[in-house]
């Protein structure tokens, strides 16, 4: 009870004491107000007296024209044939670029109320009054809340001065000067779309878009007000409001942002009290970042390197439309998972290319149970072909005039002493496979039972270094050396290099470069990409002799797997101790070879699927056949050409077939 009176007493002289306080802190504010109002002009005054007399060019010379821009450069997009996305180009600065018209009203809005009030309104590039009502504002609230510089002034910063970040006094005044050139030569429009398409948001984000994309999985168009709001605040200081890592801070400043909203008028006070409440609502996105058909997307990247350098590819905003089809790439990985899906089992690599263009249309490089390797099976591995290196004995022979329908002896192994065979053993012992015994036939045959005796044979007379050059000629790239073995194909080729000679031969003797970009335009639409028409690398009747003997193959010879029941030719191929294996063949429409062994090394490829040993005409041939069947389903059964008649002997069938042979 003796301290009611106490009590009081000392709630009035609280509240006189606290009534005190904020008199005084008033008082200051408009102090502090009062002294930058009167000291700004005279400050910036007697600064540019003193450079004016220091370094009069500076002042006098103000040319927009002769600063070097800063490289700052757009994304690369990617996509496949149907225009779906693949990813973009990685690189550490992620921008997009877009006209404001595709941006949310609202994030201008937000940036102009944030950053430069008077933006609209204001005929100079700079703003004395929102440099003094900033600095009020960031001394009410005790941190950053409102920035100074005005909006052309952060351009010009970004644009010409990014390399020289010194707070000096020649530095300020070239940034005033510029600004006023800037705001002189452009509208208040365009000034406020290149700001909104160059500042950095944070994440390796330039621009409104990347922004967009990268925190709200969506373009900038589609931006709400609490979004646009969020995304204004933090080019002030990206790493201090970075909404992943200190979501309260982010969340504190998209408010500051949108009560300065509400304080110039920019939104209602419904709409300013519904975003307030709003949580941040992130979606981090992976379209910087994730890429579809990673080995194609690979080998694109370094196709657009080749043509248009390293920072076009990177930087230069490239639109690019490859020519992956999706449905057959999704065809290629279900054939190559079917076959080849427990962890102990090898690697495949499944090419496809277009014969008319060489436009690659699948390319599938899978290695079950192994994380995604550093190299692409497809394009970079290089594997021992076996005897679908046959092909170019055979290319070899058509061109020399041998007939189709000469005939072979071919024994079970043979030894040939031909000083060009020598070798540390001494002469060249060659088997056939599991020592078959393939006995007199017809090149036709030997071709599709694959007879290493006779093609030994074959090799010889036409010369190995025929042999080399025609398999340059139809698509090998990788060095080859004229051994009298070539024909057995001991020499590393890439599956990319094979399917390219096969596309040539569907193509009747046309080589195309494999082509993996269909269209490039750059960021402002003009198109950069020219194609090179094909050569023709052999006659039409040798490709054609060549195809009628390849066919044989397919239809009753170690391809039999492969048959999908139109016309095809193909070859099958099995390396040395069954380290590698192929089937290689084409329609008229769509040329493809598989590859199957071991990425790590060459291993002998051993029981896989139920198959004792994997050969060419096992496993190769089966997944072939499971992927051309969906791929062509939609394309009419085309005939194979038809060659001339003299010398090719009938086709072989399935009666024809010595007892002893097997696939491989």
């Amino acid at each position: 009870m003796e301290d009611e009176p106490w009590e009081s007493l000392s709630r009035p002289a609280a509240r006189r004491r606290r009534a005190r306080r904020r008199r005084r802190r008033t008082v200051r504010r408009l102090l502090v107000l009062a002294v930058m109002a009167v000291i700004f002009p005279i400050a910036v005054g007697a600064v540019a007296l003193g450079v004016f007399l220091e370094d009069p060019g500076l002042v006098l010379s103000c040319n927009l024209h002769s600063m070097p821009q800063s490289a700052t450069g757009e994304d690369t997009v990617v996509s496949a044939s149907d225009r779906t996305p693949l990813g973009v180009v990685p690189t550490t600065a992620n921008r997009e670029w877009v006209p404001i018209t595709r941006m949310s009203p609202f994030l201008a809005k937000a940036t102009v109320a944030i950053e430069d009030r008077r933006f609209w309104s204001r005929s100079t590039a700079l703003d004395p009054e929102s440099i003094v009502r900033a600095a009020y504002a960031d001394f009410k609230a005790g941190r950053t809340v409102q920035g100074g510089s005005t909006i052309t002034q952060q351009l010009v910063r970004d644009r010409y001065l990014a390399n020289d970040r010194g707070l000096t006094i020649a530095r300020k005044l070239k940034e005033a000067c510029l600004a006023g050139e800037v705001a002189h030569g452009m509208s208040k429009r365009a000034i406020l779309q290149a700001y909104l398409n160059g500042v950095f948001y944070g994440h390796h984000a330039y621009g409104a878009e990347a922004a967009a994309q990268t925190y709200f999985s969506r373009p900038a168009r589609n931006l709400t007000l609490d979004q646009a709001a969020l995304l204004a605040g933090l080019p002030q200081a990206p790493s201090v409001y970075d909404p992943v890592g200190r979501r309260q801070l982010a969340q504190r400043r998209r408010d500051d942002v949108l009560t300065a909203m509400r304080s110039t008028g920019a939104i209602s006070r419904g709409d300013y009290r519904a975003a307030l409440a709003r949580p941040l609502r992130l979606a981090p996105s992976s379209r910087y970042t994730a890429v579809r058909s990673r080995d194609f997307f690979g080998f694109a990247r370094r196709e657009l390197i080749r043509r248009y350098g390293g920072w076009r590819t990177h930087h230069g905003g490239l639109r690019v439309r490859t020519t992956l089809d999706p449905r057959l790439q999704q065809a290629a990985i279900a054939a190559v998972g079917h076959w080849l899906s427990l962890r102990s089992d090898p690697a495949a690599a499944l090419v496809a290319i277009d014969p008319a263009s060489g436009a690659i249309r699948a390319m599938a490089a899978i290695a079950p149970g192994r994380r995604p390797l550093d190299f692409n099976l497809a394009t970079q591995s290089h594997r021992q072909a076996g005897s679908a290196f046959k092909t170019f004995t055979l290319t070899a022979a058509m061109e020399a005039g041998i007939p189709l329908d000469s005939v072979w002896n071919g024994p079970p192994s043979l030894t040939i002493s031909d000083r060009r065979c020598l070798n540390a053993n001494g002469s060249w012992v060659v088997h056939n496979y599991a020592d078959e015994g393939a006995g007199t036939m017809s090149l036709l045959q030997a071709t599709a039972f694959s007879v290493n005796t006779i093609f030994a044979q074959v090799a010889l007379q036409v010369g190995p270094a025929r042999v080399v050059d025609a398999a340059h000629r139809l698509g090998v790239e990788s060095p080859l050396k004229p051994v009298c073995s070539i024909t057995l194909g001991p020499e590393g080729v890439s599956p990319l290099e094979m399917t390219n000679a096969f596309a040539t031969l569907a193509a009747r003797g046309v080589r195309h470069r494999p082509e993996a970009l269909s269209e490039v335009r750059s960021r402002n639409g003009r198109s950069l990409l020219a194609r090179a028409p094909g050569t023709r690398v052999i006659s039409q009747d040798v490709a054609d002799r060549v195809t009628y003997a390849l066919s044989g193959v397919v239809l009753a010879g170690t391809g039999t797997a492969a048959n999908i029941g139109r016309p095809a030719a193909g070859k099958t191929g099995t390396a040395e101790s069954f380290k590698d294996a192929w089937f290689c063949g084409f329609v008229p429409q769509l040329a493809t070879c598989v590859w199957v062994g071991h990425p790590q090394a060459e291993i002998p490829l051993g029981t896989v699927d139920g198959f004792a040993q994997v050969v060419g005409g096992s496993i190769p041939a089966r997944i072939w056949h499971d992927f051309m069947a969906p791929a062509v389903q939609s394309l009419p059964p085309l005939q194979l050409p038809a060659p001339t008649a003299a010398g090719l002997g009938p086709p072989p069938q399935p009666a024809n077939a010595p007892a002893t042979v097997t696939t491989r």
